[in-house]
């Protein structure tokens, strides 16, 4: 990591820092030389970081307290800002959408007008949000929503279109990062996510429960045959935020192994859910 990727000096912030990706992406970053490392999750992390704010992602006071704390009299502005925090459908729909969408938004918006200029803000979406293009207009109804309550409000009323929350939670995540790109640009920052496959996390029992053992195994195969790990994903996460990627803005990177090249060149059969 040191020379062409290199942390020091930055205050980043990573939400859901606690495990899977987002512990490995801190790991990835005390190794890139960042000494300025905010937590922001539910459960203080393992990891030696500079600070921890204990922050529900689902509350938007929760929210509102730690950007209050980011932006202290005195603190340093915040470099690079890693929205990683995210649930799965065993939870109830609204909660996926409140922590995957709505916490996700409200944390950035608030904290993108004091993020340092030449700074990065990179999303964790996921290719469960491939198919965002069906839902374009819905997602741009809810994006376009003012307000917590309104959010709430608009997740409430559409829950044909949100069904169990998670995929479309990460649809919006992916047209939020493109929607945001121009306004990144306006601020001199830069906006980008990834997109990973399944990840051995855990979360992962959880997706099997809620999208079956078939579809997982599946997607695992016919992409590199091996289930990503945290590393994998942090890795890709590390390189947006950084340097590295200083002329990439807008950008939903897919990190699934070649699965979904895989798919949409009819190289892979698909399964038999029968």
């Amino acid at each position: 990591m040191s020379g062409l990727i290199d942390f020091s000096g930055k205050r980043v912030v990573v939400t859901g820092g606690y495990s899977g990706i987002g512990a490995a992406l801190v790991e990835l970053l005390c190794d890139a030389g960042a000494d300025q490392i905010v937590v922001l999750d539910i459960k203080e992390p393992q990891a030696s970081v500079a600070e921890f704010i204990e922050t529900d992602m689902g509350n938007p006071t929760s929210i509102d307290a730690a950007v209050a704390r980011l932006n202290a009299d005195g603190a340093p502005a915040v470099d690079v800002l890693f929205n990683n925090a995210g649930v799965a459908a065993t939870l109830p729909a609204e909660t996926v959408m409140r922590v995957n969408t709505l916490g996700l938004k409200r944390l950035t918006e608030r904290l993108l007008p004091t993020i340092a200029s030449g700074g990065a803000i990179v999303n964790t979406a996921s290719v469960a949000g491939n198919r965002w293009p069906e839902h374009l207009q819905q997602i741009n109804g809810l994006l376009d929503t003012e307000g917590w309550d309104e959010g709430v409000s608009w997740v409430a009323g559409n829950a044909e279109v949100v069904a169990d929350g998670y995929a479309f939670s990460k649809e919006c995540v992916q047209v939020y990062t493109m929607r945001m790109a121009k306004t990144a640009t306006e601020h001199r920052l830069r906006i980008n996510s990834i997109c990973p496959s399944p990840v051995d996390t855990p979360l992962l029992p959880a997706f099997r429960e809620t999208m079956t053992d078939e579809i997982i195994d599946w997607s695992i195969e016919a992409g590199a045959g091996r289930v990503a790990t945290p590393q994998d994903q942090a890795r890709a996460l590390i390189f947006l935020g950084s340097d590295m990627a200083s002329y990439v803005n807008g950008v939903n990177l897919v990190v699934d192994g070649g699965f979904g090249a895989a798919l949409l060149m009819g190289q892979v059969a698909l399964p038999n859910l029968g």
